[in-house]
């Protein structure tokens, strides 16, 4: 089954240099056009071209969502992009949605999703061995990515991974 990502994860893993977690961790990834345009105003040189050789190898892949009463829900509450990724997993039935705004996850939740993040990621990576340990890659989302994560977020992630 495919996921669905908004910008925040991919933005964030290719501006630390690891977009090609996702691309391990998942056989389709999908992103609205919404996202798809979010994504291409990437500041980074580096994570933009990451970006735009995933969209252009095809592993990840560009739709619009085909429910516009889903959609029009959520656009009061979400920024397009989160609006439409959620409107899309559903459209898609994905096996899970990557967003990291809280709102975000709550209204993918609702929609009967399941949610995961860029921690979700990292701690998944760890898992099969693709990183050896998630806190400098929490370190490097802060430094480079401008990343926020709360002390205690950060303290059950790294309880999680065993760190």
């Amino acid at each position: 089954m495919p996921a669905v990502s908004n910008t925040s994860p991919i933005s964030n893993l290719a501006i630390i240099g690891h977009l090609d977690l996702l691309k391990a961790q998942f056989s389709e990834l999908w992103i609205p056009n919404a996202v798809a345009e979010e994504l291409a105003a990437n500041p980074y040189p580096a994570a933009l071209a990451a970006i735009h050789a995933a969209i252009h190898d095809g592993w990840i892949k560009t739709a619009d969502p085909k429910n516009p009463t889903l959609l029009n829900l959520l656009l009061p509450s979400l920024h397009r992009g989160e609006a439409e990724a959620i409107a899309l997993a559903v459209d898609l039935k994905a096996e899970t949605i990557l967003i990291d705004e809280q709102e975000g996850r709550l209204l993918a939740r609702q929609a009967g999703l399941s949610v995961t993040g860029v921690l979700g990621v990292l701690l998944r990576a760890k898992e099969v061995g693709s990183i050896s340990a998630v806190l400098p890659e929490i370190d490097a989302l802060r430094a480079k990515a401008r990343f926020f994560i709360s002390k205690p977020l950060e303290s059950r992630v790294l309880d999680l991974a065993g760190e």
